[in-house]
């Protein structure tokens, strides 16, 4: 009726009123969410090295916000589970800044932050994983070659929707037993080419297998225990114990000495030799295990640095372990700097020791000059800082105090330099020569002494 009709029209008016807000607040919300946007990977190129024991890879990454604002962190997973090596450079090669996070169930990741925010970040990430590639099968005879399998992720697995990956994988034969097919994939030679994919998902995963011939010699070394010794008479020794194991194929059967002579195939994979890398100005060079010295190896002078090979006392085969003990002498000057009574010394923390070396655990130990003290150190990763000790040596009367430190998991990328601050007093060099001055005054005084005395039990007449 008439009189009915303003009702329905205060009715209808509450009803749009109403449809009015909800359609603003889910306008607010939409606009809210795009302003806030999320990272995504626009492009991801990732290039696998498989040719030797260690899985070194690199991936570039191209990351934008898709509400435009500018990126300053990114979150990196890796699903790599013996990672030793990690770096990331932007698009100028210059160093991105980055933490650890704290494992969530099991999973490690990393925080990059970017020293110059913008809405579209490229860089590169560079990752080495020391125990990524297996034996398969896991013993092999004399004579057979040595085949390895790979297990990884076939995308990259990330936080973020990738919207284009490509994957370049690169092996070390091109005799391939099998990989995983997920086309689009290519192969030539010893080449896998796996992609380009299309929208992949965030936290995505799809096993990546290669079981592939590898005759490289899979060494690791169990256990490395360097030694540095300071002596502000210009001299530094350095002394190395290495104890190394073949982790690759274990050798089924017997070792025929006749068949690995005769036979050029035989004990493809084994360790017959490798080179060590000193310092140019090393001297007074040794290479002895417990049975003696080990005359089987050669030196040679290079420009930059000594090439030493060392050829172990017996070829390593799958499953066989070797110990020796490897030392030189550098001048100190080279490594060493002062202003008065403060010195800085500044040397490589671990060596290069063989080609794609693979280290479970290193301890070091830096055994100072006697007297001293305001010890800091300062190494360019983290470490397990290990309780200072005493060492008396000859010469010594409280002696030389020992700085010492351990890193598991260590491969050729962290040869780096640490650097170590600490005073001594120029005065306390005096002690050493005042100590054997003093020894032989003692001795001379005695000389004189026990010479002037008469110890004869003879009697002796006397003239009246």
């Amino acid at each position: 009726t008439v009189r009915d009709f303003p009702m329905y029209v205060s009715k209808f008016e509450a009803s749009m009123a109403t449809n009015f807000v909800i359609y603003l607040a889910l306008g607010a919300l939409l606009c809210l969410a795009t302003a806030n946007g999320e990272i995504v990977n626009t492009n991801v190129e990732r290039t696998l090295d498989l040719t030797s024991q260690l899985v070194k890879t690199t991936t570039k990454i191209s990351a934008e916000d898709s509400a435009g604002k500018p990126i300053v962190e990114y979150v990196f997973f890796t699903s790599e589970p013996s990672l030793a090596y990690i770096d990331v450079k932007d698009a100028s090669d210059k160093s991105v800044p980055f933490k650890r996070n704290e494992p969530v169930k099991g999973e490690q990741s990393f925080t990059f932050t970017f020293p110059r925010a913008a809405a579209k970040q490229t860089f590169i990430v560079e990752t080495v994983a020391s125990k990524g590639i297996r034996p398969h099968p896991e013993e092999i005879r004399q004579n057979d070659k040595q085949f390895v399998k790979y297990t990884g992720n076939l995308h990259l697995y990330s936080k973020y929707r990738t919207n284009s990956q490509k994957t370049n994988v690169k092996l070390s034969s091109s005799n391939i037993l099998s990989h995983t097919q997920v086309k689009p994939f290519s192969v030539s030679s010893n080449k896998i080419t796996l992609g380009p994919y299309e929208n992949v998902e965030a936290f995505s995963q799809e096993p990546l297998v290669i079981h592939y011939e590898n005759s490289a010699p899979f060494v690791t070394v169990n256990t490395l225990e360097r030694t540095l010794e300071i002596s502000h008479w210009g001299n530094i020794a350095v002394q190395e114990s290495i104890q190394m194991t073949h982790t690759g194929a274990k050798l089924k059967g017997s070792f025929s000495r006749y068949d690995f002579q005769k036979e050029g195939r035989s004990g493809l994979a084994a360790l017959k030799s490798y080179k060590t890398y000193l310092p140019a100005s090393a001297s007074g060079v040794y290479y002895r295990d417990t049975n003696g010295n080990i005359s089987t190896s050669n030196m040679n002078a290079v420009r930059d640095f000594i090439e030493l090979e060392l050829r172990p006392r017996f070829t390593l085969f799958g499953g066989w372990k070797t110990q020796y003990t490897l030392g030189y002498n550098v001048p100190s000057y080279e490594y060493m700097f002062n202003d008065g009574n403060k010195y800085q010394l500044k040397m490589h923390l671990i060596d290069h020791i063989y080609d794609n070396m693979a280290i479970d655990e290193a301890t070091i130990k830096i055994i100072l000059p006697e007297g001293s003290s305001d010890i800091r150190l300062s190494t360019p990763y983290s470490i397990s800082r290990l309780p200072n000790e005493l060492v008396h040596t000859y010469l010594d009367t409280i002696g030389r105090p020992v700085v010492s430190f351990s890193k598991s998991n260590l491969v050729e990328s962290h040869i780096s330099d640490f650097t170590l601050h600490y005073s001594f007093s120029k005065t306390s060099m005096l002690q050493e020569p005042l100590l054997v001055s003093g020894f032989i005054y003692i001795i001379f005084l005695f000389t004189i002494v026990f010479l002037r005395l008469d110890f004869s039990i003879t009697s002796h007449a006397h003239k009246e």
